[in-house]
């Protein structure tokens, strides 16, 4: 494999595999795609947490390092490509206060929308039926199909009975849903003003949505009812989204200030209506020890135990924000002042 080769270790089900194959293929940056539980998988060096999709760079002594977590792995793509002609195809905008708008993006889809595709995919009986009877054929197609039935019992159970464990209970049915149409239409608001979230080419945010939309959108059937319902322009985009290699952006194609802020508005609304309330919420109850963050988001009661990742998520982006200079931190107050979302941002300040 050469060096500049990566390998990517995902499955089609996983959101956040999808959103890094649609990077690199965006970004030009050559890699090898493995499906999780393929023969091709086995013998592959593992992170030290089974999460998907699993990057394996070379290091350049015929040694390979496994990472995760797509958003750190955004940003190393950027740093080890930033000598090269391939710095043009980046997906963080230049502008401090954008690059800012464009994690908030990210970190929405990533870890808020996400509750959404778990909801659906394991709530209702059509969803659970399809998601059990295709995810673990992906990596053993061959399989005998009596042992596919018996692990897509034990899997769909399995994930079922994880629900809990990220908030999804009949309490808080009710609000995912009601988040999902509004993010719908949200997309759709700003995607009849520009191809992208970031303007005239994609940005992190933009494959992070994406992502997660591959799944509510693309195959979980009732989710994709919905959208395509309330949203059929967002179905489109979803299928384009897959593979933008074609695209040659130029450096005046990111959105400007005032773009983004009309065209994200609804979206950034949507963040500090449900999303804020439970990063602080979340980071609270990891900061005191306790075994539930609870937090009232609209006529609901979120309860779910603490997750310390997404409080790490919180921190990141409060770091972030410190980092910028006092004309863009002004500019940023400005725009998420209505929307809950500057709070959140200022609250160690």
């Amino acid at each position: 494999m050469s060096n500049n080769t990566v390998i990517i270790v995902g499955a089609p089900g996983s959101p956040y595999s999808r959103k890094m194959l649609a990077l690199l293929r965006y970004r030009r940056i050559p890699y090898r795609w493995i499906t999780r539980g393929s023969k091709e998988d086995r013998g592959l060096p593992a992170a030290k947490v089974d999460l998907l999709p699993l990057l394996l760079f070379d290091k350049g002594n015929g040694e390979l390092e496994a990472a995760i977590d797509s958003t750190p792995l955004v940003r190393r793509l950027e740093e080890e490509h930033a000598a090269s002609p391939l710095a043009e195809r980046s997906v963080l905008p230049p502008d401090p206060a954008l690059a800012l708008v464009d994690a908030l993006v990210e970190d929405f889809a990533d870890e808020w929308m996400t509750k959404a595709m778990f909801h659906y995919r394991w709530s209702f009986e059509a969803d659970v039926r399809k998601a059990s009877a295709v995810l673990p054929r992906w990596g053993r197609p061959e399989a005998e199909e009596g042992l596919m039935l018996k692990m897509g019992d034990v899997f769909g159970q399995r994930q079922i009975e994880r629900r809990s464990l990220v908030g999804i209970n009949a309490d808080n049915s009710a609000l995912i849903e009601d988040s999902y149409k509004r993010t719908l239409a949200a997309l759709d608001h700003a995607l009849s003003r520009a191809p992208y979230l970031a303007g005239g080419r994609p940005g992190a945010g933009d494959f992070a949505v994406y992502g997660q939309l591959t799944q509510l959108v693309g195959f979980d059937p009732t989710p994709s009812g919905i959208s395509l319902e309330i949203a059929p322009r967002v179905c489109a985009w979803i299928d384009v989204m897959d593979d933008k290699s074609g695209v040659e952006p130029g450096p005046g194609d990111w959105a400007d200030r005032q773009t983004t802020a009309d065209n994200l508005a609804p979206l950034l609304a949507e963040f500090g209506r449900c999303y804020a309330p439970f990063l602080l919420a979340n980071a609270a109850a990891v900061e005191g020890g306790k075994k539930k963050a609870e937090v009232t988001i609209g006529s609901s009661t979120w309860s779910q135990p603490p997750f310390v990742y997404q409080a790490r998520c919180l921190a990141v982006l409060r770091q972030r924000y410190s980092e910028l200079g006092p004309d863009d931190s002004a500019w940023l107050d400005q725009l998420l002042a209505g929307c809950g979302v500057a709070a959140l941002l200022l609250e160690d300040r």
